[in-house]
């Protein structure tokens, strides 16, 4: 029995890894995919955001699928639809393609995380499913933020394709592993609130349409996103309206956003999509496109917010008991505040120990506040509900980590365009700035080739006052969450009743 509960675990982990490890993974070849794609900075996180949105829009419907079909078939079906999803995003030609196919991966995927969670709830007995869930929660949050790592590598000495065909041995393996080892359920009849579903899909589409598209449409310039703003709005205020009067099977009960720790824990981390996932992208851009790091090293020099999160996430493990874990909430968020503002002073001429001292702050932010604000969300909930919960606050994370990407790629391309349209304004035959620029290349300001370079150095010097004002960005946005954090109430005396998560 003890190898078969290991061999389903690794089953259902491996499936999990690879299904949060694509979140990331892809990030430091983005600039070689824009390449090859013809894709801007700006609309190349649509590879990114597809697949979390189309998580983010199917995971609702993991227990349903599981009730009728059963955990198993649910399962393989999940893990063969992602590996070839996967395969057909290595092979892609164009950028449409790619979101495509991302999105498919996002379909597909979506529900491994809960259905891996359940089945080690299962698959271990009572008394060690403490341990299956530290195994459980090491690989989903370590393993997204070592991916940029593995994909830098990857990128540099095969190709970007491989942050997908990597997908193949391990979903292969799985797959395997799967239909050997991990248990069924029955299948039963289970009702589903489609028309909840309908307008929450809408809804979220729609909202990231008009963050995907408006910098490059002019935002509401744009009689589409005009619409598709009208769009997110109705139908966001029907699913509200509907799930909370409607006599039928809801969706969510969204009652229990009534409990202020689970409403202040989930504003939290919607917020966080900001500045750590938007973050983590803008890095990766300006180590490679600023910087000019080859892909490998852009991914080792985001390695120590990896290993610091991994080393904080164990420390948080060990003494989560003895402190509130507010404390360490509050510990993190300063860790992260400092370590964006140590980004805001990023210029083209900074050392190693510049880049690696930010990465590490940021990554023990990560670790001090992902795990315990999950906790606070859960202290005051009573144990009825803790399922439901878990699925919306899965869907919430899933949707800000979207928001966050889309967003903080929109703040950086509007900056960077205004501050050139700003700068540019210098080059011209009558500017002194000009002049005293070309001067030392013994080149004037009627000399084509001096025009060029100063153009160049007018875009270069534009781009990092974009990443310095996305950067503050995020720090403000991690100042913000500090007041929040000091609304959330703990119990005096005991732990907070654990959470039994179903695949709902």
């Amino acid at each position: 029995m003890n190898s078969q509960r290991v061999l389903t675990s690794i089953a259902v982990m491996s499936a999990t890894i690879m299904q949060v490890l694509d979140t990331t993974i892809i990030n430091v070849a983005l600039p070689n995919m824009a390449g090859q794609l013809d894709a801007t900075p700006d609309n190349i996180s649509w590879v990114l955001t597809s697949y979390l949105i189309a998580s983010a829009i199917f995971m609702p419907l993991t227990g349903f699928i599981t009730d009728r079909l059963g955990q198993k078939r649910f399962l393989l079906i999940s893990i063969a639809g992602f590996v070839i999803s996967s395969a057909l995003c290595g092979m892609a030609t164009s950028l449409a393609q790619m979101v495509m196919f991302r999105f498919l991966q996002g379909v597909f995927g979506a529900s491994l995380v809960p259905l891996s969670q359940s089945i080690m709830l299962q698959t271990y007995p009572g008394e060690q499913r403490g341990k299956a869930m530290a195994i459980w929660a090491m690989g989903v949050m370590v393993a997204p933020i070592l991916g940029p790592t593995l994909g830098g590598w990857l990128t540099e000495v095969i190709s970007w394709r491989w942050t997908f065909y990597i997908n193949l041995p391990v979903g292969i393996a799985s797959f395997i592993l799967a239909v050997r080892y991990v248990p069924d359920t029955p299948t039963k009849e289970r009702r589903m609130d489609w028309l909840g579903f309908a307008s929450l899909a809408v809804g979220i589409g729609a909202v990231q349409l008009v963050l995907d598209r408006g910098n490059q449409d002019d935002w509401f310039s744009s009689q589409m996103l005009i619409f598709a703003t009208v769009v997110a709005v109705i139908a966001f205020a029907f699913f509200i309206i509907y799930t909370l009067t409607g006599k039928h099977h809801p969706l969510f009960d969204l009652r229990i956003f009534r409990d202020r720790n689970f409403l202040v824990a989930s504003l939290i981390m919607t917020t966080i999509g900001v500045g750590f996932f938007g973050g983590m992208v803008l890095q990766s851009l300006f180590l490679q496109n600023f910087l000019g790091y080859p892909t490998f090293e852009a991914g080792l020099y985001m390695a120590p917010r990896g290993l610091a999160s991994f080393f904080v996430m164990i420390f948080v493990g060990k003494f989560s008991g003895r402190f509130p874990p507010r404390n360490f909430v509050l510990i993190g968020i300063a860790c992260s505040v400092a370590g964006n503002y140590l980004m805001t002073r990023f210029t083209g001429d900074i050392s190693a120990s510049d880049l690696i001292w930010p990465m590490i702050l940021q990554g023990m932010g990560m670790g001090l506040v992902f795990v315990p604000i999950s906790t606070l969300a859960f202290t005051t909930l009573p144990k009825a509900v803790a399922a439901e919960a878990a699925g919306i606050y899965s869907l919430i994370r899933t949707f800000g980590s979207a928001l966050g990407i889309s967003i903080l790629a929109t703040y950086f391309s509007r900056t960077t365009e205004q501050t050139w349209n700003l700068m540019r304004g210098e080059i011209t035959p009558y500017s002194n700035t000009l002049h005293a620029y070309l001067a030392p290349l013994h080149l004037g300001s009627e000399d084509p080739q001096g025009i060029a370079l100063a153009a160049k150095a007018v875009i270069h010097q534009a781009q990092n006052i974009g990443y310095i004002d996305s950067f503050w960005f995020a720090t403000i946005n991690f100042v913000v969450m500090l007041p929040l954090i000091l609304l959330v109430r703990t119990p005096a005396k005991g732990a907070p009743a654990p959470v039994q998560v179903s695949p709902e």
